[in-house]
């Protein structure tokens, strides 16, 4: 079986947006990927944040000691 050169032609095309459509599959994917990592790192940015907060609110509770004089 010969293919004519329209037919050549006809499935190179074919096949180049078959691995273009591939390609932007390929592209959606890594891009969800990629926006679960953003929220998994905003999550943990608040999580750090609520902790400081808790830790400066307990320092900021103690009394400070005066420093004592030295003689």
């Amino acid at each position: 079986m010969t293919l004519s050169l329209e037919q050549l032609t006809l499935l190179i095309i074919v096949g180049t947006l078959a691995a273009i459509v591939y390609s932007l599959r390929v592209l959606v994917i890594l891009e969800r990927r990629i926006s679960r990592m953003d929220e998994n790192l905003i999550r943990i940015t608040q999580r750090v944040e609520k902790e400081e907060l808790k830790i400066e609110k307990a320092l900021s509770g103690r009394k400070k000691k005066p420093a004592k004089k030295k003689k």
